[in-house]
């Protein structure tokens, strides 16, 4: 077990003391973002306003539009690692309105395997885990830091420098 953790260690150190562990974070979950976005964006967002009206949203049509910039510009924002403790907060608020209004029904689960046919894999409703583990990712960045290679490290070396 010592010789784990003491392998453990020297990578860390090698790769600058740790740090590097948000840059797969940023990546997943700003591109994620990004994705979700574009596809409210292509499929047209009178589309998304009447899903969020099936759903019995206030003003469909703002939060489509809210819901779509927050996803376009929050996603790039943490692929670059930038000003991530204030994109986090509306990126955040998208993920509990989503659970709550959409995935809280169809469980923990977001991989519901139904069959197998000759066409593929068959799946049910998503649930909420994906959701919150994009959540989790976005407190663990807000908590720990962009990482090396981010707009928010930069922007400090450059605060603490004409300090």
């Amino acid at each position: 077990m010592r010789m784990i953790e003491a392998s453990l260690r020297a990578v860390r150190q090698s790769f600058g003391g740790g740090s590097w562990w948000s840059l797969p974070l940023r990546a997943i979950i700003g591109y994620g973002f990004m994705e979700h976005g574009w596809a409210k964006l292509a499929r047209g967002p009178d589309n998304f306003a009447s899903i969020l009206a099936a759903l019995h949203m206030p003003a469909p049509h703002v939060l489509a539009w809210a819901t779509i910039l927050t996803e376009l510009v929050g996603g790039p924002a943490v692929l670059i690692g930038a000003l991530l403790p204030l994109v986090s907060w509306p990126m955040a608020f998208v993920l509990v309105v989503a659970i709550v209004t959409v995935h809280w029904p169809n469980g923990f689960s977001s991989i519901k395997l139904q069959s197998v046919t000759a066409q593929g894999a068959h799946f049910g409703q998503p649930g909420y885990e994906t959701d919150l583990l994009y959540l989790a990712g976005l407190i663990a960045l807000v908590l720990g830091g962009a990482g090396p290679f981010s707009v928010d490290r930069w922007l400090g070396r450059r605060h603490r420098a004409a300090a």
